[in-house]
């Protein structure tokens, strides 16, 4: 037990110190890094995904409130777009908490490894939209909203790679873009993570110290270190090349996704 907490503290070391230095959310680091820490501890196969899902959606729940606040002190936050996305964004999230309980960890795996392999395309080829309308009505926005959220419930992210680029296609600036995503990254995990938790309280093969898909020890540690190096991260980016880094990270994660679709 000791060994799997120093492991958790070492990742959320990872995950905020990436956080901070390239400004996208650790999900992508954490979930297939909790779900081999919870192999190795001898967790049933047919839970680990969903138990790693459910974490890491709550550990961002905690470290996106930080990022959240140094957003909203700078006026970055387009506070309006964030309500009219949140109520999708919390139906959403819910409905993929729902469908990811539906579906076995192998699926969740291989739907885990295809997103990252998106994620790792769109990184290496610096692919950010052009404006090319307007933030679309209410309605269109709730609808936006929900699908970013069920896709991040599923694989467990705070959809910054979703929210960000829809702004900017909406021509919203870099910056407010960026602040917006941030924002809404607190509704999709609030609500993933309270989806992951109920609909695991029935699951008759969760570890000691679980509730639901949500495992402490692990939420704890990953919190714990992430919040302290998130800012070292962000201190980095004044001294290190993010267009190199962007470019490493990206080779990272089709390493990861790869390794997650043929294993």
């Amino acid at each position: 037990m000791i060994e799997a907490v120093l492991y958790y503290l070492l990742l959320g070391a990872l995950a905020g110190t990436v956080a901070g230095l390239l400004g996208i959310g650790g999900g992508l680091i954490i979930v297939p890094a909790l779900a081999s820490i919870f192999a190795a501890q001898g967790f049933d196969s047919e839970i680990i995904m969903h138990l790693a899902l459910g974490t890491s959606l709550a550990t961002i729940v905690v470290t996106s409130i930080s990022s959240i606040l140094t957003h909203h002190r700078r006026g970055a936050v387009m506070w309006p777009v964030v309500t009219r996305l949140s109520g999708g964004i919390v139906v959403g999230a819910m409905a993929g908490a729902i469908m990811a309980e539906q579906l076995s960890s192998v699926w969740l795996q291989k739907l885990f490894a295809l997103f990252t392999l998106l994620v790792a395309a769109q990184m290496a080829l610096a692919w950010w939209p052009q404006g090319a309308r307007q933030l679309p009505g209410r309605v269109a926005l709730a609808g936006v909203g929900g699908a970013i959220g069920l896709v991040s419930a599923v694989v467990g992210i705070g959809g910054g790679t979703m929210t960000t680029p829809f702004l900017l296609w909406c021509n919203s600036t870099t910056r407010s873009a960026i602040a917006t995503s941030a924002a809404c990254g607190l509704p999709i995990a609030l609500a993933g993570a309270v989806g992951y938790w109920l609909v695991g309280l029935g699951s008759d093969l969760l570890p000691a110290n679980s509730s639901g898909y949500i495992y402490w020890p692990a939420l704890l540690g990953v919190v714990a270190s992430s919040v302290i190096f998130a800012s070292l991260g962000a201190r980095l980016t004044h001294h290190l090349p993010a267009a190199f880094l962007k470019k490493g990270f990206s080779l990272l994660l089709l390493v990861i996704g790869l390794n997650l679709l043929w294993v």
